[in-house]
């Protein structure tokens, strides 16, 4: 299952630490995940999402505004790995494990959750202890050193994450699928034009995913409106415009009480060809 991020020997796991022949080992923690973020390239303790953006995240999602997207990743995922008895499906950037968890109703299929941010991590634990999930594993890692052997998984899932083009080809099987999930032009186009003078449309992302071959997109596009001033800057303290919105843009969606929100997706599906 998972290999060594030092040395890329296979782990294997003994009482509570994954250990390799090389003698890297690495503990798991009281709620269950591991660890497999080295300090080589990044902090392990502050990579990724820190706790409030964790929080803000989790409170937005739990009110099932995004609910929909979950069932439309699921049933495709459940489409595209129906013919396979007991399908390893990983998804990369998994945050706070809102999706993953979702993912986890297909029938007989292994989860495994990987996300730079231990704290996001640390919160997927909490999810399926909650829910009494028992089909998911959770590692903090990175989506460019997937901590997987060479052709481990039968499916890759991505949200608004990272895209790897030779890691998910490397850890695929020869034929298998990813999903891409990114925003469409309209999506929170509501927002940007509370935030900015000029709001623009969302340009289609480009991932160079030349060991893949594109086999559909669809979109899914719905309306909602956001009842409190709380879910609103939860929403926007998920999104890239929190970072570089001007201060004035910022006051004026901390006066709103409501906003009438276009949410949408582009859901691509891909191939392995190499």
């Amino acid at each position: 299952m998972y290999i060594c991020p030092i040395c890329r020997k296979k782990l294997k796991k003994l009482d509570k630490t994954w250990h390799c022949q090389n003698g890297h080992s690495f503990d798991i923690s009281r709620k269950g995940y591991v660890n497999l973020l080295t300090t080589k390239k990044r902090n392990p303790g502050k990579s990724g999402d820190n706790p409030e953006m964790v929080r803000a995240r989790t409170m937005f999602l739990d009110k099932g505004y995004y609910h929909k997207l979950a069932q439309e990743i699921r049933c495709i995922a459940q489409s595209l790995t129906n013919n396979i008895d007991n399908p390893v499906i990983i998804d990369s950037g998994c945050g706070e494990g809102y999706y993953t968890c979702e993912t986890a109703k297909i029938e007989n299929a292994s989860i495994y959750g990987i996300d730079i941010s231990k704290h996001a991590i640390d919160h997927c634990m909490s999810r399926v202890h909650l829910k009494e999930i028992k089909n998911c594993e959770f590692a903090v890692a990175s989506s460019f050193e997937l901590p997987f052997r060479d052709g481990f998984a039968d499916l890759i899932i991505s949200i608004f994450a990272p895209v790897s083009n030779d890691e998910y080809s490397r850890v695929l099987k020869n034929g298998k699928k990813l999903i891409v999930v990114s925003p469409s032009p309209k999506h929170l186009i509501e927002l940007k034009s509370i935030l900015y003078n000029e709001p623009y449309e969302n340009k289609p992302n480009v991932y160079g995913l030349n060991k893949f071959k594109l086999l559909q997109e669809s979109f899914l596009e719905y309306s909602c409106q956001l009842n409190s001033n709380e879910d609103i800057l939860h929403l926007f303290s998920m999104t890239p415009y929190y970072y570089k919105t001007p201060a004035e843009g910022v006051k004026k969606l901390e006066e709103l009480n409501y906003l009438q929100v276009t949410f949408g997706f582009s859901i691509r599906v891909y191939e392995k060809t190499i």
